[in-house]
């Protein structure tokens, strides 16, 4: 008998205020392994909140946040990022006078030059770990059909293209676990479909994909399993064909 797999984040009782407001209301979910979760909501629901809260960008007032078995809530994104854990941005922050494949190459573990000792002492160790990095950066480009603007500067491309630029950015730190926010949003129809294929293919990597998103079609036919956020609490969680039947949902969030 299969086991189901312990989760790679686990959400408990997370309360975020700003004033009088309680964007997160002791919030608490599961993120399961090697899936693709969706968290849906109107408006308001504290989905960004709830991302930024465990992405280290905001503090949490009460709760707590476990990724891959160690408490997480409070530390910065930068101590998050060599655990395994990235966040991409709805509107991308891409480094725009750098180009497509510089863009790679900064964001990369472990790169040479970082500390200068260490650069000085090591420094065959330093150009071979600067060879591996460009080979992946190529790799990954590849990957995402970006290969053909490796030498681009980053505000030539299309929106589309930014968004793509901000996944592979985000995939050369190598991380376990990616949280998406709105990934296809402003994305042309055949481009969205491209990135939906390629989360497809990254979680039949081994990655996990947490992704806030606002298309159901999107959600039901691309997700796992969905989380449904009401006024910072989880109002629902299953699988697309559960939570589109749930009543609670179709009266807070699809409308009836």
């Amino acid at each position: 008998m299969n086991q189901t797999p312990e989760p790679i984040l686990l959400v408990r009782d997370v309360v975020k205020k700003f004033g009088g407001l309680r964007a997160l209301d002791g919030c608490s979910l599961d993120v399961r392994p090697h899936t693709i979760t969706g968290l849906i909501g109107p408006n308001g629901a504290g989905k960004s909140t709830l991302f930024n809260t465990i992405m280290g960008l905001f503090t949490p007032d009460s709760g707590t946040i476990t990724f891959n078995g160690g408490q997480i809530e409070g530390k910065p994104a930068y101590r998050l990022v060599p655990l395994g854990l990235v966040k991409t941005f709805q509107i991308p922050r891409e480094l725009r006078n750098l180009t497509v494949l510089e863009n790679l190459l900064i964001a990369a573990k472990d790169v040479p030059g970082e500390r200068l000792s260490r650069l000085l002492l090591e420094f065959a160790t330093g150009r071979r770990r600067e060879r591996e990095i460009q080979a992946r950066a190529e790799e990954l480009l590849a990957f995402v059909g970006l290969a053909g603007l490796r030498d681009e500067y980053a505000k030539n491309l299309s929106g589309g293209q930014k968004k793509l630029l901000e996944l592979t950015r985000a995939l050369m730190s190598d991380p376990l676990l990616i949280l998406l926010d709105e990934p296809v949003a402003g994305v042309n129809p055949t481009l969205a479909v491209k990135i939906l294929g390629l989360l497809q293919e990254l979680r039949d990597q081994g990655k996990t994909i947490f992704l806030i998103e606002h298309d159901m079609d999107v959600v039901m036919n691309r997700c796992d399993w969905i989380v449904v956020l009401h006024q910072g609490r989880r109002l629902a969680e299953g699988a697309p064909s559960e939570v589109k039947r749930d009543a609670q949902v179709v009266d807070a969030y699809l409308g009836g």
